[in-house]
């Protein structure tokens, strides 16, 4: 029979993908805690088989570079963010350069007093600007920093400059994922190219799915004209050529009302909690269920989105058991298209109008 794999002088063939995975494996035990789960211990093994794919192709040093700046960045910022995952977070974008006596940077300071007040942490970029204005009004103990180093900017702000709740970054690509990743509502205000993309690139999440539905609040100033300029954009120049849905508009408010604001991001969890996938079943965690009579015309309403069957009411199912995960609460569960984000988003609205 013919030899399988390359021999050893003297030795029997060798399998150079079995010795990778003894290899893997190795280190998976030598330097995972015994006390792992097992998904960790999976995700562990497959981050080492990702380094040994980058040196089996003999990545060049650039592209390493990138990697491992990227993935030492993203560790950085799972430690400073990690003591604070179970409080609601809000994320303010804005501009830089927007001076302190600007209505734009009070505006954006006493909503974050606000949402502060209602017990949620702000998460800004922790530069100047609107950035500054966020954490002056959320203060330094309700505030977390994502910062970006830039050789033409100032460092970070003076409300959260040496504070452990501190991330600097290299990387936008980085920055964006800490910024969108951790927090449950946003806040966009005007601003230039930066915040332009940080809030286009929001909404892209969301009408994808790529992002768990969310809250997203465009603010202007008293009687401005920015965000209703660029909302008559949306409608009159991209949802005529069919680039978006009428329903996409559904993702976002424009106010120049603080109170409104506040509302918005406060208002999304007050019965609506969250969402997961199992399997293809999208499962909606709420405080109150609704009654049969409401769950009937919940089904009426939306059976555009709804990808087979109806939307039931269930118990935590065997995953979420699995994982401990909010098992308190109830669950609509349903066969979501995939699709139409910008309906289920109007489904949370009906859901948290129960509770009305």
């Amino acid at each position: 029979m013919a030899a399988t794999g390359p021999t050893t002088a003297g030795g029997p063939p060798t399998d150079p993908d079995g010795d990778r995975v003894e290899v893997i494996d190795r280190l998976v035990e030598a330097l995972v805690p015994d006390d792992a789960t097992g998904p960790q211990r999976r995700l562990y093994r497959s981050l080492l088989g990702t380094v040994a794919d980058l040196a089996a192709d003999r990545t060049e040093v650039i592209d390493l570079k990138v990697a491992d700046s990227a993935l030492a960045e993203m560790a950085d910022a799972f430690s400073v963010f990690r003591p604070f995952r179970r409080e609601r977070k809000v994320t303010i974008f804005g501009s830089a350069r927007t001076e302190p006596d600007h209505p734009a940077y009070r505006r954006t300071r006493d909503l974050a007093a606000s949402l502060a007040g209602a017990g949620w942490m702000v998460v800004t970029g922790a530069g100047p600007g609107i950035m500054a204005a966020g954490m002056e009004g959320a203060g330094r103990d309700r505030s977390i920093g994502v910062n970006i180093r830039l050789p033409f900017e100032q460092g970070a702000n003076a409300f959260i400059a040496q504070d452990p709740k501190l991330v600097e970054m290299r990387y936008f690509f980085t920055r964006k994922l800490m910024l969108i990743k951790e927090s449950d509502g946003y806040v966009v205000m005007p601003g230039g190219f930066g915040t332009l993309d940080e809030g286009f690139e929001l909404l892209t999440l969301l009408q994808t799915g790529k992002a768990e539905p969310a809250p997203v609040v465009m603010l202007d100033v008293p009687g401005g004209t920015y965000w209703s300029a660029w909302n008559e954009f949306l409608r009159t120049a991209v949802e005529p050529r069919g680039l978006v849905s009428p329903d996409d508009r559904s993702l976002f408010l424009v106010t120049d009302d603080v109170g409104t604001a506040t509302q918005e991001i406060l208002g999304f969890y007050r019965n609506y909690q969250s969402c997961r996938w199992v399997g293809d079943l999208l499962v909606m965690r709420v405080l109150v269920a609704p009654d049969r009579t409401q769950l009937t015309r919940l089904n009426a309403e939306f059976s555009d989105i709804v990808a087979g069957g109806a939307m039931r009411l269930s118990k935590p199912l065997p995953p979420e058991r699995s994982d401990d995960d909010h098992l308190e609460l109830d669950r609509l569960v349903f066969r979501f298209d995939k699709v139409h984000y910008g309906r289920l988003r109007q489904l949370i609205d009906a859901l948290n109008s129960l509770s009305d």
